[in-house]
């Protein structure tokens, strides 16, 4: 009998669902096979790591590591141990990625398949422990990976070693440094969350800085036989427009505003309500529309944020459990490629769901941009496709959430294999007897094609288009004008976030909702809806981090440490070599940061006078959160806790102010301002959504 180690409980019942579903049909079907018997244990994660109260590493011999087994698994490391002995096989079925295959190692130290001379790693048997390697969760891929077992992969084993003892060192030896610095010895410094605030801090910066322009939009309202709105764009062939590139933070961001006639609106509008208009010019053309490629770690991030308002943390914690449940295939990737095998399932679906015009003659295929995605992986696609997900999701029992991101799953990777749409657009270019010149767009789906599946509202509302011709006279009904102020780049949404920092090669997708949560844990980070702003914290150790390490924070620098890891994980570079070669510079410019005595004054927003003494009160921060203390301390002592508002909503039970709150395990809950006095809590934006 043999025993499969796993890291989750819940990927351990979907095993043992299908090795019971295997041996049930080979039963049923008379098969005299013997399949083999197999028990299942999950880790429940990370078993053996750096401990949390000391350094652990040696820098005198190659950055030697001091793993310990974790306290909160002596247990699991007892029990482990107890079936390693009963059984006579041990699999290592572990996630696929670096993270999965040092949980798979340290496992095997434990049970004393493994001798570590560091940086040596040596095998107790020949070819090392079996190690199996699938993407998807499915009796298909596991019967695969049974047959051909491989052995536990030492080169992602060291690459995710290297990341440990680069964040450990960072953050342990830059960490004292803040306290020192601002008196807060709660405070943390990281590789690439400091990176990441970095973005945000400047960002901050460039909007304040922005000029602050007025501009007039104007359109007219025509009519020939059906009304339609055309945008005023120039006069006698000058358009109205500037044109401003800004040298940002994230890169160059260039941006035109058109009809920019502040000065002299009313005189062009007194011009438009006379004279004559007619279509100048019309350019009718077809357009092919192509779906967008399937799901990658970072593409599903953004649009799950952007489409639900999910957090990156909640988007693969759902994605995690999807995965676990056998529904869809490994979530953390960079390759869009997809098994032939799905392709051509997929091509079956779609035939039947919406007929032979929306299949594909042969399979579609997207080129990875990626230049570290393995194009072995997969991208994120769903592992079953012979019916709705609807009712996948319906048997599966998933929760609203889940199934939300189930079907985006779904739709956009067999959007992929579905015909392109074809769009008529039109241009209407109209001229005024006056000089002045107006322009109209129009779009008109031929056929929806992919567009049918993955954006029926938009086919929806442009299934007609106006009839219009050259030298058509048209009828103004009424002109409307709107001033507005120029935009500033907008603040990073945790979308936005992420897209820069895979454009730039900072940090791994996989990473990123892990960092996302920290800055924001931290308090170096706030959100403003779904936009994400520092905070005076946040600024200052952003500020301090990116003048007095300069070149550790370069987001260039960044984004050559992790080239240097993914050229560890595929054998191309010696560990020890890259950890050396960081940490020279970064310990001899941090000995030289260490002997400034100069302290931090870190800026506290002064709110409301104290109801004590009358002096104005401060928000601070501590380890446990914002709080409110008076600037008269410590003669005076009050304090009050700090409760975030949840704009535009109201108690449904007395009609006060929604605030967050947090219960004592730190689960975020939403209740009355007024507590004690309204006891009213909910735990979603649904159940707010009740509210006035």
């Amino acid at each position: 009998m043999a025993l499969i180690i796993v890291e989750s409980p819940t990927k351990a019942r979907t095993f043992n669902r299908i090795l019971k579903i295997q041996k049930e049909q080979a039963s049923k079907s008379g098969s005299k096979k013997k399949l083999p018997d197999y028990f299942v244990f999950a880790t429940l994660g990370h078993i053996r790591d750096l401990p949390s109260d000391k350094m652990a590493i040696n820098f005198k011999k190659n950055f030697e590591p001091d793993y310990v087994t974790m306290n909160s698994k002596q247990k699991v490391v007892t029990e482990l141990k107890k079936l390693a002995a009963e059984h006579d096989e041990i699999i290592f079925a572990t996630d696929p990625d670096r993270e999965g295959e040092a949980i798979s190692y340290h496992a095997a130290y434990i049970l004393g398949l493994a001798s570590e001379k560091w940086p040596q790693i040596n095998w107790e048997k020949k070819g090392g422990p079996k190690r199996i390697v699938f993407h998807e969760i499915t009796p298909k891929a596991l019967e695969e990976a049974l047959k051909k077992p491989e052995s536990i992969r030492l080169e992602l084993v060291k690459a995710q070693q290297a990341r440990r003892i680069l964040d450990r060192v960072v953050g342990y030896e830059l960490s004292p440094l803040l306290w020192k610095k601002m008196g807060k010895n709660w405070l943390s410094a990281g590789r690439v969350q400091t990176v990441a605030l970095r973005f945000i801090v400047e960002r901050e910066k460039e909007i304040e800085a922005f000029p602050k322009e007025d501009h007039v939009l104007i359109h007219a309202n025509l009519k020939d036989g059906e009304e339609l709105r055309a945008r005023l764009v120039a006069k006698d062939g000058k358009k109205y427009e500037k044109k401003h590139k800004l040298v940002l933070f994230a890169g160059d961001y260039e941006y035109t505003k058109s009809s920019i006639v502040v000065d002299n609106k009313d005189a062009i509008l007194k011009d438009l309500e006379g004279g004559s208009y007619k279509v100048n010019d019309l350019k009718d053309e077809m357009v092919t529309r192509y779906p967008p490629p399937p799901f990658t770690t970072s593409l599903l991030q953004q649009e799950a944020i952007g489409r639900y308002g999910f957090t990156s943390k909640m988007v693969m914690r759902l994605a995690q459990d999807l995965y676990e449940r056998g529904l869809i295939t490994y979530h953390r990737t960079d390759s869009f490629n997809l098994a032939t095998t799905f392709v051509f399932r997929a091509k079956d679906y779609i035939a039947k769901t919406f007929g032979d015009d929306y299949t594909l003659e042969k399979p579609r295929g997207f080129r990875t941009k990626s230049a570290t995605a393995q194009e072995a992986h997969e991208a994120i696609r769903p592992t079953k496709v012979d019916r709705d997900p609807a009712d996948i999701a319906s048997e599966a029992k998933l929760t609203k959430n889940h199934k939300l991101l189930y079907e985006l799953i779904f739709n956009r990777a067999v959007s992929t294999q579905m015909k392109e749409a074809s769009v008529r657009t039109i241009k209407a270019d109209i001229a005024h007897s006056k000089g002045y010149e107006l322009e109209s767009n129009f779009a008109q789906v031929t056929f929806d094609g992919f567009l049918r599946l993955l954006s029926p509202s938009y086919v929806k509302h442009h299934q007609e288009s106006a009839s219009l011709s050259k030298g058509e006279e048209l009828t103004l009904i009424k002109l409307e004008d709107e001033a507005k102020k120029i935009k500033p780049p907008p603040r990073y949404s945790e979308a936005t976030l992420i897209k820069v920092l895979e454009a730039r090669a900072i940090g791994r997708p996989s990473t990123y909702a892990a960092i996302l949560s920290l800055i924001q844990d931290k308090g170096y980070v706030e959100k403003e809806g779904r936009y994400l702003k520092a905070t005076y914290l946040g600024t200052a150790i952003s500020d301090y981090l990116s003048a007095a390490f300069s070149k550790l924070f370069d987001t260039d620098f960044t984004a050559k440490m992790e080239a240097d890891l993914d050229a560890i994980a595929e054998g191309k570079e010696e560990m020890i070599e890259v950890l050396s070669e960081f940490y020279k510079p970064f310990h001899h410019e941090l000995v030289e940061r260490q002997k400034d005595e100069t302290k931090i004054e870190v800026k506290e927003e002064e709110t409301e006078p104290c109801p004590t003494c009358g002096k104005q009160l401060t928000l601070k921060l501590s380890k446990f959160g914002k709080f409110y203390a008076c600037t008269g301390y410590p003669s005076c002592k009050f304090t009050k806790p700090y409760l975030k508002k949840v704009p535009n909503k109201q108690c449904p039970k007395c009609g006060g102010e929604v605030v967050v709150r947090y219960s004592r395990s730190k689960k975020k809950f939403f209740g009355c301002a007024t507590y004690p006095k309204c006891d009213f809590t909910a735990f979603s934006f649904a159940q707010l959504g009740k509210a006035k």
